[in-house]
């Protein structure tokens, strides 16, 4: 049975492969289309220049804020005992269905080159005139088994509600959808609301901030946020997962129990990590556009970007943060005793409107790369990756003027499985994966 079971995957895969491949030409024949000046086919963003002045060093210095126990035991008191991944993938109600099975509209927003291995388009139910938006992606960090959570192959993906569009109340919102990726020919999924406990943990409010990225590692994950002007770290605990009791429109405590705007789950933040310098602004501390993790390191470490404006003449700042060796602390930065976190390496970069970052360097390789993907300067179609180090910068190139447009319609984070060799990333419409080395080969 088992051996007919991979039989009908490797058929399905290669069919799967077949699909991407064709949507891949229609792409690339498509990117002929593109104009020189669209394409900036003449964009160079060079090397990497390390930063080492402590004014600009400094800049980036994170202070923590850690949620107090009491509060967290008192919400956990009042909406019953916290569950964690597995309870949420055990009540999964919305499937992903294969690159095969999706609308060419989806598929066109794929990578034209290099062309995904895998690819999955969401339930309808979740996209189209909703107002939610998938951004990020990430899968289970801890260095022991990467991408697997106790008996699960597990992937998380962030999504943020329009400011704009929709209902009043779920504007700004951000959910996580868990992903069951056990089987490759049928990923299912349930939603969970990302909240901030409030009044010492009698109630709670929903997060109401962009997440454009977020990194697993432990037990935690740490998403970006954004709440006006500033710009922050949330941290979450996946054992800490609570259970609404109150099937309702409102967010927080209310007659009789709890809601969650319709949602089962909510995972209150443990915690935060603001910028000492301030607000984000030009020239001051940066506002993170994308996070990832480097579990190539020792200890491993959180990777991050500066969001700057697509086409914009600003540089971007590029720099990590080592996560803590103290088994108390699991999943959190290392920080000094006054809750403060330095940046242990930064550089500055001319690529602009950063959605997407990894950090990876090869046994044996004398450099680390930095493959960062971006939005076109118009801000929508697609994007570009470049991968870059302290000698220099490359990009893919797609169609009959070498365009730099290859990468996936407005692209959102990337995340490495070390246990595949594969890259997760997305597009506004599709979760796909790319094996790192054919990433590179079309790096050249």
């Amino acid at each position: 049975m088992k051996q007919r079971g991979r039989h009908r995957r490797r058929r399905r895969g290669a069919a799967l492969r077949a699909v991407l491949t064709g949507t891949a030409l229609a792409l690339t024949a498509a990117a002929t289309l593109i104009s020189t000046s669209q394409a900036q086919v003449t964009e160079r963003p060079g090397a990497l220049q390390p930063l080492t002045s402590p004014a600009d060093t400094g800049l980036l210095r994170l202070r923590e804020h850690l949620v107090p126990a009491r509060t967290l035991d008192t919400l956990a008191a009042s909406m019953g005992r916290p569950v964690g991944v597995d309870a949420v993938l055990a009540s999964a109600d919305r499937a992903l269905r294969e690159g095969s099975g999706c609308t060419d509209t989806d598929r066109a927003s794929l990578p034209v080159a290099p062309s995904p291995a895998r690819a999955y388009c969401w339930d309808p139910a979740d996209t189209g005139a909703t107002g939610w938006r998938p951004a990020s992606v990430t899968a289970a960090g801890d260095t022991g088994d990467d991408g697997v959570r106790g008996a699960h192959r597990v992937l998380l993906s962030g999504w943020t509600h329009s400011t704009r569009t929709g209902p009043s109340a779920e504007r700004g919102l951000a959910r996580v959808a868990f992903v069951d990726a056990d089987d490759p020919d049928r990923p299912t999924y349930r939603w969970v609301l990302l909240v901030v406990p409030e009044d010492g943990g009698r109630d709670y409010r929903g997060l109401g901030s962009r997440v454009s990225s977020m990194v697993w590692y432990r037990d935690k994950l740490l998403v970006t946020a954004r709440r006006g002007g500033a710009a922050a770290l949330y941290v979450y605990d996946l054992d800490r997962i609570q259970r609404a009791t109150v099937d309702g429109p409102a967010i927080g405590r209310v007659r009789g129990g709890w809601s969650a705007d319709g949602y089962r789950y909510v995972m209150p933040a443990v915690g935060s990590y603001s910028f000492t310098a301030g607000d984000c602004s030009a020239g001051g501390a940066p506002c993170p556009g994308a996070l990832s993790l480097d579990a190539g390191t020792a200890p491993p470490s959180l990777v991050a970007a500066e969001w700057t404006s697509p086409g914009g003449d600003r540089p971007a700042r590029l720099w990590r943060y080592a996560f803590s060796t103290d088994p108390r602390r699991a999943g959190l930065l290392a920080a000094d005793a006054g809750g403060r976190v330095d940046a242990v390496e930064e550089y500055r970069t001319k690529v602009t409107g950063i959605r997407g970052l990894l950090s990876y360097r090869e046994a044996g390789a004398p450099r680390t790369s930095w493959y960062v993907g971006r939005l076109p300067g118009s801000q929508d179609g697609h994007g570009g990756l470049w991968r870059q180090d302290t000698e220099g910068a490359k990009a893919a190139q797609c169609g009959a003027d070498a365009t730099q447009r290859c990468w996936a319609e407005s692209p959102g984070s990337l995340a490495y499985g070390r246990d595949s060799g594969e890259v997760w990333s997305l597009s506004d419409r599709m979760l796909f994966a790319v094996p790192l080395t054919e990433l590179d080969r079309s790096l050249g």
